[in-house]
């Protein structure tokens, strides 16, 4: 599966940088994000839960952060585990462009599915993943605009 896609966030390419290293803010920010936990500079652990089509399934996995440019770009890459469900592994390529007083975030990503999950077909994989991304970006900037959950 390959995804692209840009998203304009109401904020300083600076501070996007900050939230997108910042273990807590992801935490609140992924979709179906139970624990991530940094541990060390460049890698993360994660348990998240996602349901896809009628396969729930807990992934845990680690991520790390390769190729770091602050406060420009990284690729992210790593591996997540979901039992019988299979597996999901990639990597993504995130750049960060300064606009006016707004920072332009670019993704490529490439990622492959296994077990259950490859059995579902590219079509619900695809459109589900779009979702999730763009779930993500709208309560990223909602945090970055003092709006997210946590503010509540």
């Amino acid at each position: 599966m390959d995804m692209t896609g840009e998203h304009r966030i109401s904020a300083p390419r600076q501070a996007v940088w900050a939230a997108l290293n910042d273990p807590d803010v992801l935490r609140a920010c992924i979709p179906g994000c139970e624990t991530l936990d940094q541990t060390s500079d460049t890698t993360l652990a994660a348990e998240v839960v996602q349901k896809i089509g009628p396969v729930k399934a807990r992934f845990k996995g680690e991520v790390e952060l390769v190729n770091v440019i602050p406060p420009e770009s990284y690729t992210i890459q790593g591996e997540g585990k979901g039992g019988v469900a299979g597996f999901a592994k990639g990597a993504a390529d995130v750049t960060l462009t300064q606009n006016g007083s707004d920072t332009l975030l670019s993704y490529t990503v490439h990622a492959q599915v296994g077990g259950k999950l490859a059995q579902l077909g590219s079509r619900l994989i695809d459109s589900t993943s779009k979702r999730l991304a763009n779930k993500f970006f709208d309560t990223f900037s909602d945090h970055l605009n003092g709006s997210g959950p946590e503010e509540a």
